[in-house]
């Protein structure tokens, strides 16, 4: 018979609903030597977290996740919770010997994950393994765009141009939600939609970035109370009361990045009309490429060793069995969506724990983009340019 992963996930709400849809479809898409189990699901709701179990296919459910941490039927742990936990949970599953799979960002602060990252490489000498959920790696055309780049096709990357545009929180009665709060969702729009672009970037180059020049903004300072703990949608109380928002709204940053190239990113829940608007172009000596994941399926490609006859930007429809992932999927043409990336996730790390290698990116990736955000919020709070800290050799 075919092994067991089994699959303890502490969060069951936008985060963990995408999580357990990868958990439930990435047997069934692929040929891999490790069956998922999904085990157990943990939330602090009795009540609310059995209804998720039951919605979202979890033989069990837990109010407390330290029980999952130690549980004898969990090999991995998934971390879908606020920022304000992934320390806490992930250290202790590591301590317990179980992998873990943990959403970005990876930590609240650096000290947090330069922690988990230690943990990591120490748990990673018996054979446990970790992996942070940048699950925009997996879209297809991302991975295009990354073996294109490594391939040679663009030349040497001069220009890296990112944006991340979402504007879930422009009317300024929507509430003061757990993202707008820093003591527990660390950062604004910076860590939760920024970390996904600086990651992105990154890991398409094979660049990463050294220095910054940064401002943040926050244009709404105070908001109505929710009338309890949400994420992207959520009502006001219905009472009288406020609180203040202690997290950017908005994050602009030059950069550099170690191999010349230059940089400008921008990430904002403010951009009017554009509900998930992330971009990257990239400029070279012998092209451009450019995935906007609007049109996830699809690459703009522009290859100017052509003739001049012949220049101009090609569309690519990243839906041939040849192209990454696809070959799992459905005939060429057919596109596929959002949820695809977190199963192509889990292919990668349950193939890469069946295998005993590490997976990508590390807890170490993870926190190098923490290092990144942190120069930025400290760029931000002086107005100089700032380099970013290295992460430690042994991480």
């Amino acid at each position: 018979m075919m092994g067991q992963l089994r699959v303890g996930m502490v969060g069951y709400s936008f985060m963990g609903a995408a999580h357990s849809q990868a958990w439930r479809t990435v047997n069934h898409a692929f040929e891999l030597p490790l069956s998922a189990r999904m085990s157990v699901v943990c939330g602090r709701d009795e009540d609310k977290v059995a209804a998720a179990a039951a919605k979202l296919g979890w033989e069990s459910h837990a109010t407390d996740w330290r029980q999952v941490v130690t549980a004898d039927d969990v090999d991995l742990v998934d971390i879908c919770t606020p920022g304000d936990t992934h320390a806490e949970i992930a250290l202790a599953a590591l301590a317990a010997g179980k992998h873990v799979l943990c959403e970005k960002p990876l930590a609240n602060s650096v000290a947090e994950a330069r922690q988990m990252a230690e943990a990591a490489a120490a748990a990673q000498a018996k054979g446990v393994r970790t992996m942070c959920g940048f699950n925009y790696r997996r879209v297809p055309a991302v991975a295009l765009m990354r073996r294109l780049v490594a391939d040679g096709r663009i030349g040497t990357v001069r220009h890296v141009r990112a944006v991340y545009l979402q504007d879930w929180i422009v009317d300024p009665e929507f509430p003061l939600v757990w993202r707008l709060r820093k003591d527990v969702a660390g950062s604004g729009a910076l860590g939760d939609i920024g970390a996904h672009i600086v990651d992105l970037t990154q890991y398409v180059t094979g660049q990463q970035i050294t220095g910054v020049s940064a401002l943040t903004e926050t244009f709404v300072r105070e908001r109505p109370l929710p009338a309890e703990s949400a994420g992207l949608s959520a009502a006001g109380n219905g009472h009288a009361g406020s609180g203040e928002v202690t997290v950017d709204d908005a994050a602009l940053f030059l950069a550099r990045l170690d191999g010349g190239a230059v940089a400008t990113y921008e990430a904002t829940r403010f951009a009017t009309g554009r509900k998930n608007g992330l971009r990257v172009e990239l400029n070279g000596s012998l092209g451009s490429v450019a995935f906007d994941f609007e049109r996830m399926n699809e690459l703009e490609f522009y290859d100017a060793t052509l003739p001049t006859s012949e220049q101009g930007f090609t569309r690519i429809l990243v839906t041939e069995p040849d192209h990454p992932y696809m070959a799992a999927w459905w005939p060429a043409g057919h596109p596929i969506g959002y949820e695809h990336s977190f199963t192509h996730e889990m292919h990668d790390l349950i193939t890469a724990i069946a295998a005993g290698e590490n997976p990508a990116p590390s807890f170490a990736d993870a926190l190098q983009v923490q290092l990144v955000l942190d120069a930025v919020e400290r760029s931000a709070a002086s107005s100089a340019w700032v380099p970013v800290e290295a992460a430690l050799a042994t991480v």
